[in-house]
């Protein structure tokens, strides 16, 4: 009955979608449907969909107008799925989207396909990762302190917040490492990924949330809602600050900014520390072959390959920047060129 329910949740969120509502989030054109030749929709996640993040967003804009010659028009949303459908059925011709959206957009049309990735930094696809945390509130970290460094195997039974279920460090990674971790355990033998989609007895969590975004999902655990919860490190950069320990490690303990916009505005001066740290592949932003033409997908790939937008201070962010941006600039970040069997180590992970 729960997965039926589920199910009809889903289905009402595509039947508004594609009937044009628009979302509730503010956005710049939300119920756009395509305008013509002269113009390319771009889709964005929740997580890059706020206001905080306008700028970033018309950076890309400008990009992607002065490379084809085109209007650019933004889809900004409040759920994945909105995103990941947007793309598939041509409704958008780009999108930012996580290696999980990616791999079902591309299964819902071959013909959505990645365009370029953010590097490492060295600036290449080596090291083009990010980290997917398991988070616990400051103060409860003993709790999943397992001789001198961290264990998972007290986070059954909690309360614990995903971002979607469609989203890549958000539940694909983390659920999986959930599950290959506790399959090890007599008791959880035969734990599956989707057990962990829904909570209370007899399940594995007693409660699960969803945060709609990493934003939400890490304010769900400082708001008291959850005991635990997973959301990825670029994603709140924006709004955290290392206060002890080292970067993407377990035991770092990270502060959220005084001064931090939504949704963390809440949750001023709170602290949370990390207690499981994954790394993920980077999410590319893709395009749909059906809707924008091979010319302009060249031209798009040679902009964004490009050392001028690698050196773009509104692309590539320096760390001591007031500017809120998608891309954190180390070393040689850089955009650079991606084949769809890039993704297949995340598509293993559904097998």
């Amino acid at each position: 009955m729960k997965k039926m329910l589920r199910f009809m949740s889903i289905a009402f969120i595509l039947v508004i979608f594609l009937s044009g509502c628009s979302s509730s989030a503010g956005t710049e054109s939300d119920s756009a449907q395509k305008s013509g030749d002269d113009t390319l929709t771009i889709a964005w996640y929740p997580n890059e969909s706020g206001e905080d993040l306008k700028a970033a967003r018309d950076e890309i804009a400008k990009l992607i107008e002065e490379a084809t010659g085109k209007k650019v028009e933004h889809k900004t949303t409040t759920d994945y799925i909105i995103a990941i459908e947007a793309i598939a059925n041509g409704n958008a011709d780009l999108a930012f989207m996580g290696a999980q959206g990616y791999i079902e957009a591309h299964d819902k049309n071959e013909k959505v396909l990645p365009l370029v990735v953010p590097s490492g930094e060295s600036g290449t696809l080596d090291d083009a990762m990010y980290y997917s945390w398991l988070a616990v509130n400051k103060g409860d970290e003993d709790e999943y302190k397992s001789g001198s460094g961290f264990s998972i195997d007290n986070i059954a039974g909690k309360k614990f917040s995903f971002v979607s279920n469609s989203s890549t460090s958000g539940f694909k990674v983390p659920s999986t490492e959930i599950v290959s971790y506790f399959n090890k355990k007599e008791e959880y033998k035969d734990l599956t990924a989707e057990d962990l989609l829904e909570g209370g007895e007899g399940k594995f969590f007693s409660e699960v949330q969803y945060g709609g975004s990493h934003q939400g999902s890490a304010v769900n655990l400082l708001s008291g809602k959850v005991d635990v919860a997973a959301f990825c490190d670029t994603c709140v950069n924006n709004y955290i600050e290392l206060v002890d320990g080292e970067q993407n490690k377990p035991g770092a303990v990270y502060k959220v900014k005084n001064d931090a916009a939504e949704p963390f505005h809440t949750v001023p001066g709170k602290e949370f520390v990390l207690i499981s740290v994954t790394p993920v592949l980077n999410a590319p932003f893709v395009v749909n072959t059906e809707t924008v033409s091979e010319e302009d997908r060249k031209k798009l790939v040679e902009a964004f390959v490009s050392d001028e937008v690698a050196n773009n201070t509104k692309i590539f962010v320096p760390e001591d920047s007031d500017f809120s941006g998608l891309f954190t600039k180390k070393a040689n970040e850089r955009f650079v060129e991606v084949e769809d069997s890039w993704f297949d180590p995340i598509r293993e992970l559904s097998k």
